[in-house]
């Protein structure tokens, strides 16, 4: 066996380095196999060592099917994909602890800061309309958010864990 890695394991090798898409540990179990099956079937070497590539090739050319055939067959749950990119599942739970530490963080914030964040981001009013509601002009709106969400967001981050959004 050692002659026959020896002769033609490189060639087998670089050859499902191409069928497997260059991954190279899929490879190297599909010449393991390879190699076990001409361990398990010695006549097929019967002409020697320096004969049996085609065999090989054969050989390794069909236990590549069989990988891709079981792969396709298998469900496609989580194959390469991060578990941070599954999306979560709603957890009502988790909804009443952030609007509880988001009605705490408000708290700590100025009144006319409070109010215009309950307008726009809670009420998801347009700055036009916040306006109207509060009495102030839609400049004095959008320049009071600004310095509320500035505000708020280290409340959040110290008192709550909440990371602070950049950008």
């Amino acid at each position: 066996m050692a002659e026959i890695h020896r002769l033609h394991g490189g060639y087998l090798l670089r050859a499902l380095m191409r069928t497997t898409g260059g991954d190279r540990g899929k490879a190297e179990d599909i010449l393991q196999e390879t190699l076990l099956r001409a361990w398990q079937h010695p006549e097929a070497l019967a002409a020697g060592p320096e004969q049996a590539r085609p065999w090989l090739f054969t050989v390794a050319r069909r236990i590549a099917i069989d990988h891709y055939r079981m792969a396709a067959a298998r469900a496609k749950e989580v194959i390469g994909e991060p578990v941070e990119d599954r999306p979560l599942a709603d957890d009502p739970y988790e909804q009443v602890v952030v609007a509880r530490d988001l009605a705490l963080a408000l708290r700590r914030v100025q009144k006319h800061h409070r109010e215009v964040l309950v307008e726009l981001h809670l009420k998801d009013r347009s700055v036009v309309e916040a306006s109207a509601r509060l009495g102030v002009p839609p400049g004095t709106v959008k320049s009071r958010n600004f310095y509320a969400v500035r505000a708020l967001r280290p409340v959040l981050a110290a008192e709550h864990g909440y990371a602070p959004v950049t950008g």
